[in-house]
């Protein structure tokens, strides 16, 4: 008895591909590959076309295209790296600017703080010339380095010498004011005022005991051993 022929149809890439069905599978060909079929060879190259034309729509790029692409992303680079350092210049600028404030600042300070130090030493400096003649002359001590204990010794010797007149004047000398310099002019160098001024003649003074005899006391001690210093 024969086998009852089937026929089936078999739609392969929009192929219609007809198969001989006889109790055994479609695409079987006893033990045959699909390409020794034609049937199953065209559907095969079917599909091998099908692939083609999606591989053929990813289109490659071209050279131009290849080089625009690197183009690009050098032109990121470059801008990435602009600005960083637009950012880390402007960071240096407002820097500099915080450290320009800083040292107006400070310049600032550092000069009220000079002008104060300089107005107090003005004033500090002004205060030892004022009052008696014997108060300028205690208030000058500190200049010398010397103890008020020896304003004593100089309290003798002044006294003894001019009792601390400005215009004393020798008459059997030229020596002259409260320190009796001999001759007078020699004040001279302190002020041109040396005739009138007590403030000239004690500086004048105070340095010749200091470059003489060291002190007050040693100088009033000369002095009471040699009737003069």
């Amino acid at each position: 008895m024969k086998a009852k022929r089937s026929f089936a149809a078999l739609a392969v890439g929009g192929v219609a591909v007809v198969s001989v069905v006889a109790g055994v599978d479609m695409f079987s060909n006893n033990g045959n590959g699909v390409a020794s079929d034609p049937v199953s060879g065209r559907a095969q190259m079917a599909v091998n076309s099908q692939r083609a034309k999606e591989a053929a729509a990813i289109k490659k790029p071209t050279a131009e295209e290849q080089a625009q692409a690197v183009i690009k992303l050098r032109n990121q680079v470059e801008a990435v790296a602009a600005a960083r350092k637009q950012a880390q210049d402007q960071a240096a600028l407002a820097r500099k600017a915080r450290n320009a404030a800083v040292a107006r600042y400070t310049a600032l300070g550092k000069a009220a703080a000079e002008s104060r130090s300089e107005r107090a030493s003005r004033d500090a400096e002004r205060k030892k010339y004022e009052g008696t003649p014997k108060e300028v002359a205690r208030n000058l001590f500190a200049d010398h380095g010397w103890d008020l204990d020896q304003f004593d010794c100089l309290n003798k010797l002044w006294t003894k010498e001019s009792r601390w007149l400005v215009d004393a004047d020798n008459p059997t000398s030229s020596a002259y004011g409260i320190p009796q310099a001999l001759p007078g002019r020699r004040m001279a160098e302190y002020g041109s005022d040396w005739r009138t001024n007590p403030i000239t003649q004690i500086k004048w003074g105070l340095d010749y005991i200091q470059d003489r005899y060291g002190s007050p006391c040693e100088a009033w001690a000369h002095s009471q051993a040699k009737n003069w210093y």
